[in-house]
């Protein structure tokens, strides 16, 4: 390996390394603005100034490869001269407003600015002034604080793939700005708060909430969507004030979705915090006594067979283990955990995984989607592909119209007849989807919905396998989950028969069969109520709600600890960050109570045995925060019909697809916008 001498110390670095990645290497620590390692390189800010040997000017580091022999210094006069000499530039135009600046404690240019900013300054010019932009509901902006670094502008181009900012004038009048001053449109928007090194990108919902010094900081997981996003929660007593993202390479790298960061609003919003029953058409408080007592009176009075359960999105795995032990306890056999009635084959656990991974993608060769919006269905996920295709220029193909997805695709089909033929043989795509060596196929939850479902599945599993792009190193089937509960519920056998696509659950739904329907948290599930006895269990007050005979509140999922398994099969820790309001109760605890009134006994006594219980039944469980154990089971083929459909990809109602998501204000802000709705207090 080449090798660079840095403060008179010898360091080997990679070839293709800037001085400043060296740097790195030998724990110095360079001051940078401009610079971001997941970023396109840019130079503009010139804080990262060393001192190079037979070079009569310092060295921009971040800008300079790192070549054989070089001597760097960084810690000489000459160096801390001139990065004074950039700091008073930087701090010619910025206001000194820091006491009222939102980010003020996690400023880059506060930190460097201590270290080396000068008392006095040599300009006697008027600082300027630059008008604010408009950026939509989540970012607010003061311009004049802005340094010009440009890592909003490379990131919404590179990263989000929607090239919404960029920089207009030229010198002194350089602006930064979204093209006509329209709200951002990408899903990763708000990522460029993060990334602002000054004041000049904050937080519109969090302004002047906190300061960073008064929060509580929780590690925790999001349950937004499928992927599990490795976040950060900052609460002020109970109160959740902002979600960050944390660094998982393995998964969302360093950003997270705009619906991740800002729903929390939502958990202030519409909360139960108290049981709830029916009499006479109303909704009426009561206590848990009478609640759980006119539960079990309805339960004992009931045949077991005209009982049914439903799990929601974002129940944790501990909570469903106990649900379906209180329900084996009481005899009903009849629950599920989907929304909608699509084809899942549980046999094998790789038929319901992400079995490339979410990192594996930036291996792949060849992306083929199939009945599949990544965009909006997987955010993170679609940044994934997003990257690879900017990178690598992977080429990626779709069977269905899933409209923009921030990256180039081609359409080789859009009926189950165009996947048979490309099967078959019978399409040109199969010849190049064999050339590649390492493809992937990302197949939707739109695509399993259909009546074809299972034929699409299970033929597109039977090529792979034949051509042997399912082995040991490589395993090119991914099935999209939307719902952060699934691969728990699928691992738990959350279903009521041993193959979950001969359930009935969703006949005796729609045919009103059930006499008692427990929910819980599912607010998602369409039930078109007669004289069925409902039974809601959740924390906010939405469509689940809306139907029940009886509603017990129980804690949001940053209110309880909780273990989720992401699209991947990877087991995360979903930490408790506040508490939950009024008289609610952990799910778990509900059902012991319920338990203890029908039979004078305890389902679990207390959370950690729930917990080990629950971990002994994941399949193929290697550890917490680890991909599961590959294991590939010989299972025989299903043979299934074909129909021939064209594949529709249905639209989710992004800023509006669980309970949390739907009582946030930002969220109702954001959907206004995206679907171009009157905003509250206008006539239009």
């Amino acid at each position: 390996m080449p090798k660079i001498i840095i403060n008179e110390k010898e360091i080997e670095f990679e070839k293709g390394m800037t001085v400043l990645q060296a740097c790195e290497l030998a724990n110095v620590e360079i001051p940078r603005f401009c610079y971001h390692e997941k970023l396109s390189i840019a130079g503009n800010c010139r804080m990262c100034l060393v001192e190079m040997e037979k070079s009569p000017k310092p060295i921009a580091s971040c800008a300079m490869p790192a070549e054989e022999g070089m001597k760097i210094k960084t810690n000489t006069e000459f160096v801390e001269k001139a990065r004074k000499g950039v700091m008073e530039f930087l701090l010619a135009n910025h206001p000194l407003d820091c006491p009222v600046c939102d980010q003020g404690g996690e400023c880059d240019l506060q930190d460097q600015s201590l270290y080396y900013g000068v008392d006095k300054s040599r300009f006697l010019e008027n600082k300027r002034f630059v008008k604010e932009k408009y950026m939509g509901p989540l970012i607010k902006t003061q311009m004049t604080r802005c340094i010009h670094c440009t890592r909003c502008v490379r990131f919404a181009t590179e990263v989000a793939g929607v090239p919404e900012l960029g920089a207009v004038g030229r010198g002194e009048d350089m602006e930064i700005t979204t093209y006509l001053e329209k709200s951002m449109e990408s899903e990763l928007s708000a990522n460029v708060i993060d990334l602002c090194p000054v004041g000049a990108l904050t937080s519109k919902p969090y302004a002047f909430e906190a300061r960073p010094w008064e929060l509580k900081k929780t590690e925790s997981i999001d349950v937004m969507d499928s992927v599990g996003s490795n976040i950060r929660v900052d609460t002020y007593g109970w109160e959740v004030k902002r979600i960050l993202p944390r660094v998982n390479n393995e998964i969302n790298e360093e950003w997270i979705s705009d619906k991740t960061r800002y729903a929390c609003d939502g958990l202030l919003k519409q909360r139960l915090d108290t049981p709830y029953i029916k009499k006479d058409g109303k909704l009426i408080k009561c206590s848990w006594e009478e609640a759980i007592g006119k539960i079990c009176e309805k339960i004992n009075s009931t045949d077991p067979n005209k009982l049914g359960a439903h799990v929601g999105d974002m129940v944790g795995l501990e909570n469903i283990f106990a649900f379906k032990k209180l329900l084996s306890k009481i005899k009903c056999n009849s629950f599920d955990f989907r929304e909608k009635n699509f084809y899942i084959n549980s046999s094998d656990k790789i038929n319901y995984l992400f079995n490339s991974s979410i990192k594996g993608i930036e291996d792949s060769d060849l992306i083929l989607l199939v009945g599949c919006n990544p965009r909006h269905e997987a955010t993170m996920v679609n940044a994934r592909i997003r990257k690879t295709f900017s990178k690598k220029k992977t080429p990626i193909f779709s069977v269905g119209e899933p409209g923009d997805l921030t990256y180039e695709y081609q359409v080789v089909g859009k009926s189950t007849q165009d996947l048979k033929d490309i099967i078959d043989g019978k399409n040109h795509f199969k010849k190049q989807f064999l050339s590649s060596k390492k493809p992937i196929v990302i197949i939707g939850e739109s695509a399993l919905e259909m009546k074809s479902g299972q034929f699409i599945f299970e033929e597109i599993k039977e090529f792979l396998l034949k051509n042997n792009f399912i082995n040991k190193n490589w395993n090119a089937l991914n099935i999209l989950i939307q719902n952060a509960s699934t691969v728990g519920c699928l691992d738990l056998k959350f279903f009521n028969s041993n193959n979950i696509y001969e359930s009935t659950f969703f006949d005796k739904i729609e045919n009103n069969k059930f006499e008692i329907i427990y929910l819980l948290g599912s607010d998602n599930l369409e039930i078109k109520k007669k004289d069925e006895f409902i039974i809601y269990q959740g924390s906010h007050g939405d469509r689940g709600a809306e139907i029940a005979d009886i509603i017990l509140p129980s804690p949001a999922y940053t209110e309880q600890n909780s273990l989720f398994i992401n699209l991947e099969g990877r087991v995360q820790e979903c930490r408790k960050a506040s508490y939950p309001p009024g008289k609610s109760m952990e799910d778990w605890k509900i059902f012991n109570l319920i338990y203890k009134s029908l039979k004078n006994e305890k389902l679990f006594y207390k959370h950690e045995d729930l917990k080990n219980s629950a971990m002994k039944e994941i399949i193929n469980f290697s550890q917490i925060d680890s991909l599961p154990k590959k294991i590939i089971k010989d299972n025989k083929k299903i043979n299934s019909n074909f129909d021939d459909e064209t594949i529709i990809i249905k639209e989710i109602d992004y800023y509006f697809s669980n309970a949390v998501a739907r009582s946030s204000k930002t969220m109702s802000d954001c959907r206004k916008i995206k679907l171009n709705l009157p905003k509250e207090g206008t006539n239009n």
